[in-house]
């Protein structure tokens, strides 16, 4: 789907229908990234890079749930209720937790996943967990994909407010959070490394331009955070690994993971490579 301003629509949709809850919706993925490049854009926002590639199309909703959301799922009810309501209907491969509706025109599908983030987050709670899904406990009939590399998941989320037509014709305006580019860098990372061989998932090569998009979208203020976020979290050996994905894939023009960016429709000869590279390396940097 080229049209991101439908996929919008959608994501207001579920707004609307979760209009008289607390139930923050975290939003990652190619879409996420999109809504933070038109923040920084709109704001006129100094970030690390001054060049940026064509925003990707993507017909995706990713939504984060908080793991409070899987532990006490009665507050998890509202959003399954909205899901049902708006018309989505289950993927048999992935029960519960991946959900398909028909776009507009030649739109295609539309497809919400719900994601959280590690394992480790559950332990000691109802929730039955294993390393592919958390299953709240009472069942409310929605699961959410296990992420376990991301650790800071919560932390230093950035409030958006997201305006627009419903598809009832209603203008309307919610709220939803970006995960900071650290969290950001650690998914898109391990996105990568599981793709990049792989021809049926373009080689990844769309995950390696969203790390470029990750780091040039950055604001001073958020690179500020890094420091604390490597302290913080550099006991994890998702982080290490990530770290050893940087130096393997990302740490010069010539390793694969820059030649996945450059085979990329979106990229352009005028990215700032260089800086990109090194951005990279310092921000897994001990």
């Amino acid at each position: 789907m080229n049209d991101l301003s439908t996929l919008g629509i959608y994501l207001l949709d579920l707004l609307w229908e979760l209009r008289d809850t607390d139930l923050p919706i975290i939003i990652g993925g190619g879409y996420g990234i999109f809504l933070k490049t038109e923040y920084v854009r709109t704001h006129h926002l100094r970030t690390l890079l001054d060049k940026r590639p064509e925003s990707r199309s993507t017909s995706d909703l990713d939504l984060f749930l908080r793991p409070e959301l899987l532990i006490e799922p009665k507050k998890l009810a509202p959003l399954a209720k909205a899901i049902e309501r708006l018309g989505y209907i289950v993927i048999p491969t992935a029960q519960k937790y991946q959900f398909v509706k028909p776009g507009p025109g030649n739109v295609g599908e539309i497809k919400i996943d719900l994601l959280t983030g590690p394992q480790s987050q559950f332990s000691g709670s109802n929730a039955k967990v294993d390393r592919r899904r958390v299953r709240p406990k009472p069942s409310v009939g929605l699961h959410a994909h296990i992420v376990d590399e991301a650790p800071s998941l919560e932390k230093n989320l950035l409030a958006l407010p997201l305006s627009g037509m419903l598809t009832q014709g209603i203008q309307y305006t919610g709220n939803i959070f970006i995960p900071h580019p650290y969290t950001y860098l650690m998914m898109k990372l391990f996105a990568f490394k599981d793709r990049c061989e792989d021809e049926s998932k373009e080689f990844g090569r769309y995950h390696a331009l969203d790390l470029y998009s990750i780091i040039a979208t950055t604001t001073e203020e958020e690179w500020l955070a890094f420091s604390s976020f490597r302290n913080q979290f550099k006991g994890e050996p998702s982080v290490q690994e990530a770290a050893a994905i940087v130096t393997k894939y990302f740490s010069m023009p010539t390793a694969l993971g820059m030649i996945r960016m450059r085979e990329s429709h979106y990229y352009r000869p005028d990215l700032q490579i260089d800086l990109f590279i090194e951005l990279l390396r310092e921000s897994f940097s001990e």
